[in-house]
């Protein structure tokens, strides 16, 4: 079972769609992810894209951060998000959005943000779009850090050399069968 690792909602356990349809971050990549981070979401405006469960984004609004926005394209996982927020007591300061990502991020006019999660399904082939998009729209604040979540490295850029020259990769670790990719926008 999943939980909050610290901050205001230290321990809540979260629910989860049942099935294999998401494939939750471990805990244990979760916990190295945050270290990686250290203080960064204090303060910070979250988009948890692709969101599941919300675990990500719930996870930095425990820690401190201002505001998140989830964004699934499943009903039932955006129902999830929305418990997961009322349980962990971080609602008012979370919007769910039910929707595609790439269409979120084509339209969204809630930026800049601080923090962004990419979880994608693996074979979805939307994470070279997704950060494209996010650096071609100007949706990442200064110094914003990027995290991936990806099957293979390769799979980040999708052998897009020009988009990985827009990204500085900060670190990159193999957590089971998920890369966890840190990044932000290299200063051109």
């Amino acid at each position: 079972m999943m939980r909050i690792i610290t901050g205001s909602a230290r321990g809540t356990h979260l629910y989860t769609r049942p099935g294999d349809e998401t494939r939750p971050t471990s805990e244990r990549a979760k916990e190295a992810l945050f270290s990686m981070l250290q203080q960064k979401p204090n303060g910070a405006r979250v988009l948890d894209l692709f969101a599941g469960s919300g675990q990500l984004g719930l996870e930095a609004l425990s820690r401190g951060a201002a505001e998140a926005v989830f964004v699934d394209a499943s009903k039932e996982a955006a129902e999830i998000v929305r418990r997961n927020a009322e349980r962990t007591h971080l609602s008012q300061r979370a919007r769910i959005v039910t929707g595609d990502a790439l269409s979120y991020l084509k339209t969204c006019h809630e930026a800049p943000f601080d923090l962004c999660f990419l979880d994608p399904p693996y074979d979805a082939g939307v994470l070279p779009q997704s950060l494209f998009l996010l650096v071609s729209r100007g949706l990442l604040a200064k110094d914003a850090l990027v995290i991936t979540e990806s099957r293979e490295i390769a799979n980040v850029f999708g052998g897009d050399t020009a988009l990985a020259d827009r990204f500085e990769i900060i670190k990159q670790n193999r957590y089971g069968v998920a890369y966890i990719t840190v990044m932000k926008e290299a200063n051109i």
